[in-house]
């Protein structure tokens, strides 16, 4: 940490005798930061700075020159595997414990403020930063998230929530204007930032570069002040993505706390000129200033002492995560490798050598050591012959190199003839990366010739994956015996990936995000990236396995596959349910759900049963099912253990835009349980029972909707007489009761009710009508 004062002494105790000494250009100077990575340190009070840097999946701290994409070096680091592969192990413990390594390694470094973790939804493949995303689902983010969270400050080091919001995509990502109606983003894109905060209190959220709705996450006062501190009560600080800030003065009084990189003055001078013009209100300058300040304080009464890092111990854990993120796709019998028949296998691909086991831009980070397959099976004494197959941009160097793909392709061919090939292929660098999106979802043509012509030759076919964001696998997974997705692993993949290999470790990973066909069947393809700096969200809701399933397509791969080692059932459904009433609070628990998972195999794995609620017959469009909860079970050969999940009168809610409040639908429920979106063996329907939601009733209301209201409907049908339930006519019926009642008097209703008569109604059940 940087500046002349001491950040020990500093404590939230000296902030009001501090922030009355300050002058208005000293507060309006703590607002921006010093350079790229501090705040400001006024030492005349003893205001220290602190410093906040990269690392959703490990310590980014550059060491000299400094920038936000990953240009210049940094401190060497323990390198995770990316959210992309956290978010497929659906582990809530060891999530934490890998937070509790970043902020061990972080307090180590003086680092007051690790920004991350990246829980931005998946609306599509294609967005070039979703290796740092989790999910393409808002409660397994939240769920994975949270302990994320709790982890890193654990080591009293800050996280920063990131991006809020609605950062879904590079595309011109500075100024694009993200359309969202109310409902999806209170369903979709707002729900795990606030269980994040709500739940883990990260000491820092981070705004988005992007206008929500017309208006810069930046200086959205609705976003930063209302939803945040109003609704959810968030007291901590909101610091802007580096570059993010469009009108400063607007940021503050919208509640944009810091600014990030510096200014280099010009954000400050405008600060103080607005509060003198009187179009800035010094109290929001003081308001920002305290927040940063009580940041200052809480970093230095986090602790003095940083404990020294373990990194061979944190190597070891990152070896344990790199094997828990893989996901076991499709297994005909060829894995766990035989280890007596290794001398029949061979190793194929440039991935193997020169591993991709992080992603580029912003939170690239500087492995302390750095394991690839080859290197790991060098370790263990196994000299399986090698050949790198195709060429890849990041090995220019390597041997072989040179040559072109024809060639490598045919040496590999030679290699593989008779044999079980282990090919290692995946996504070369400059295909994802944060800046830019991705135009297709496709493994490159050099690779997928490779896998035709090997699989042509070779005994046994096992492809290894390495990826941050999802491929497509239908044109090619035909040629493949066995498909393991390890995703980027980090710094220990390659260990890890022989473990699993030689069936020392055993797949448990899930999907985290669907694996379509095509990028065709993806909703959000007919609204992405948009055009004119404006994308319209027409899919709504229906994003990932919702869209997909909805729409009925036929998928590679659905959200929460993942196979093992051995197999495992379902068994013994119970569902219990507690009728809701207006008194019962949102986290009250409303339905138990109890089953059993057996491990029906012949060796140890772990089960990830998770829980589906479908809305059959809702007046409100809904995805067919929706994940609300999750176990992960490790179980011996022949183990039975029981599952409880537990749904909460929120879980049970939508978004009701006509209240502006979370709503429960009654009627019936669908319970489902099983291995993933789309293998659910147990099924129960109950019934919700729950007050009728009552429609405000205006003139914009229907005639059907005040029928239906059990004290206006009587009401109503004593002015109607017949003509509002003609039974003998449906067609005339449905007509009907489309009508709004301010048009009924001048409709087919007229001759049975007149303008005075809504008035009078309107007085009496509803609201004041206009004219």
């Amino acid at each position: 940490m940087t500046g002349s004062s001491d950040l020990t002494e500093f404590r939230a105790a000296d902030i009001p005798r501090v922030l009355a000494q300050l002058t208005l250009p000293e507060k309006a100077s703590l607002l921006s930061g010093s350079d790229f990575w501090h705040t400001r340190a006024i030492p005349r009070l003893g205001i220290p700075a602190i410093m906040l840097t990269d690392g959703p999946h490990g310590l980014r701290k550059q060491a000299g020159a400094t920038d936000h994409l990953g240009l210049h070096a940094s401190v060497p680091a323990t390198c995770f595997p990316s959210a992309a592969g956290l978010g497929s192990t659906w582990d809530r413990d060891l999530v934490r414990r890998v937070g509790a390594a970043l902020g061990a390694e972080a307090r180590a470094e003086q680092v007051a403020v690790l920004l991350g973790p990246g829980i931005n939804m998946k609306r599509t493949p294609l967005c070039g930063r979703n290796f740092e995303y989790f999910s393409e689902d808002p409660h397994l983010t939240a769920e994975l998230a949270v302990p994320m969270v709790v982890g890193v400050q654990s080591a009293g080091v800050g996280t920063s929530l990131k991006h809020f919001a609605v950062n879904n995509q590079e595309t011109d990502r500075m100024r694009i204007n993200a359309e969202v109606d109310d409902r999806t983003l209170r369903e979709i894109y707002l729900a795990a930032f606030e269980q994040v905060v709500t739940r883990a209190q990260p000491w820092t959220v981070m705004c988005s570069y992007n206008r929500i709705n017309g208006t810069y996450a930046s200086q959205d006062p609705w976003l930063l002040t209302e939803l945040l501190r109003g609704e959810w009560r968030y007291p901590g600080l909101v610091v802007s993505d580096w570059g993010a800030v469009d009108d400063r003065v607007a940021g503050v009084a919208a509640g944009l706390d810091l600014e990030m990189p510096s200014s280099g003055g010009l954000n400050t001078d405008r600060i103080v000129a607005a509060v003198r013009s009187g179009e800035l209100a010094e109290a929001d300058v003081d308001r920002a200033a305290t927040r940063v300040l009580t940041l200052v304080a809480r970093a230095g009464e986090a602790g003095t002492d940083p404990a020294p890092v373990d990194f061979a111990a944190h190597h070891a854990l990152a070896r344990e995560v790199a094997a828990a993120v893989a996901v076991l796709l499709t297994n005909n019998g060829v894995l766990p490798l035989d280890p007596a028949a290794l001398d029949a296998t061979v190793l194929i691909g440039e991935l193997a050598r020169t591993p991709r086991y992080q992603g580029a831009g912003s939170s690239k980070v500087n492995p302390t050591r750095l394991v690839s397959i080859l290197d790991a099976l060098t370790e263990r004494g196994l000299d399986l012959p090698y050949a790198p197959g195709y060429r890849l941009a990041e090995a220019a160097d390597a041997p072989g190199q040179d040559s072109s793909d024809e060639q490598l392709r045919t040496d590999a061919v030679d290699l593989a003839r008779g044999r079980t090939a282990v090919l290692v292929l995946g996504l070369p660098a400059a295909d994802e990366s944060e800046g830019y999106d991705r135009d297709h979802l496709e493994l490159p043509e050099s690779q997928r010739s490779l896998l035709a012509e090997v699989a042509a030759v070779a005994d046994r076919v096992v492809v290894l994956l390495a990826h941050g964001a999802v491929v497509t696998v239908a044109e090619w997974i035909d040629h493949a015996d066995a498909v393991l997705d390890l995703w980027l692993g980090g710094q220990a993949g390659g260990q890890a990936a022989v473990d699993l290999l030689l069936g020392e470790a055993t797949p448990s990973g899930r999907l985290a995000e669907s694996i379509p066909r095509t990028l065709a069947q993806v909703p959000a393809q007919l609204n992405f990236p948009g055009a004119n700096q404006v994308v319209r969200y027409g899919e709504g809701l229906f994003i990932g396995y919702r869209g997909l399933d909805a729409t009925g397509a036929e998928v590679s791969f659905p959200f929460g596959h993942g196979l093992t080692y051995t197999t495992f059932a379902f068994g013994d459904l119970t569902v219990t349910t507690t009728p809701i009433t207006d008194a019962t609070a949102l986290d009250a628990v409303v339905i138990r759900v109890e089953a059993y998972v057996s491990n029906t195999g012949d060796r140890a794995g772990v089960a990830v049963p998770q829980l589906y609620l479908g809305r059959p017959g809702s007046a409100i469009a809904r995805p067919p099912r929706e994940l609300r909860d999750f176990a992960r079970i490790p179980l011996e050969p022949g183990a039975t253990a029981r599952v409880e999940f537990t749904l909460t009168r929120r879980a049970l809610s939508h978004w009701d835009t006509a209240r502006g409040g979370w709503a429960v639908e009654p009627g019936p429920a669908e319970i489902a349980v099983g291995a993933s979106s789309r293998d659910l063996p147990l099924t129960a329907t109950v019934e919700v029972s729950a007050p009728q939601p009552r429609v405000r009733l205006d003139g914009t209301a229907t005639v059907g909707e005040w029928l239906d209201d059990p004290e206006a409907g009587p009401a109503l049908r004593a002015v109607l007489g017949q003509s509002g339930a003609d039974a003998e006519d449906p067609t005339m019926d449905t007509f009907l009761r489309a009508l709004p009642m301010a048009r009924a008097a001048v409709m087919s209703l007229g001759q049975d009710i007149s303008s005075q008569d809504i008035v009078a109604l309107m007085e009496r059940h509803g609201a004041e009508t206009s004219d």
